[in-house]
Order: C-alpha cells, then structure tokens, then sequence
C-alpha cells in the first residue's frame, strides 16, 4: 500500500537563500530512490520561510530506507542550523 506524506519545514528567513538550494538538491537525488512516486518542494505562499514537501511512496519500507539515505542525513545536518523549528511529519493513506 501506498505511503503519503507531507513534511512541513519552517526556515529563518536570513537563510531563505541557502535552504532552499538544500531543498533543491534533496528532491533531486531522493527522486532518484526506488520506491519515491513523488517528492515535490512547496513553498507556502503565504508565509516566508514554510515549505512542505509532499512525498508519495510505493510502501511504508521504501519510506523507511529513505530515512538512512545519505543525501537524507547530510540535509539534515545542514539544515538543522538553518531552521526555526523541528520538522513536522504526517503519514498517511489514501482513503478516497
């Protein structure tokens, strides 16, 4: 069964410039994973700063595999200095 998951990210705004060339090179190599359907950077519109990214994959173990990835840990290394707040992730399914 297919994971969804949508991860909301919250950055400084003096580091606008360099998280978002985080989050890009994230999305690129995490788009190569086996099992990644979809992994899209949003950028809220309102509010400076808030991203989501809105993953899609193939089973909860793909999921899982991801999350030792090192393209995975190296961002979030150095993202973590960058970063207002802790991420915040919701997984769920398809119900409809």
């Amino acid at each position: 069964m297919n994971l969804h998951i949508i991860a909301l990210l919250r950055f400084k705004e003096n580091h606008l410039f360099e998280a978002i060339e985080l989050l890009k090179k994230l999305v690129s190599e995490t788009r190569k994973e086996e099992g990644c359907l979809q992994y899209d950077l949003i950028e809220d519109k309102e509010n400076k700063g808030v991203f989501f990214i809105i993953e899609l994959w193939e089973t909860e173990e793909h999921h899982y595999k991801h999350g030792s990835q090192e393209h995975l840990l190296t961002f979030r290394q150095n993202a973590m200095p960058l970063m207002n707040s802790q991420t915040e992730v919701y997984r769920g399914k398809k119900i409809f």
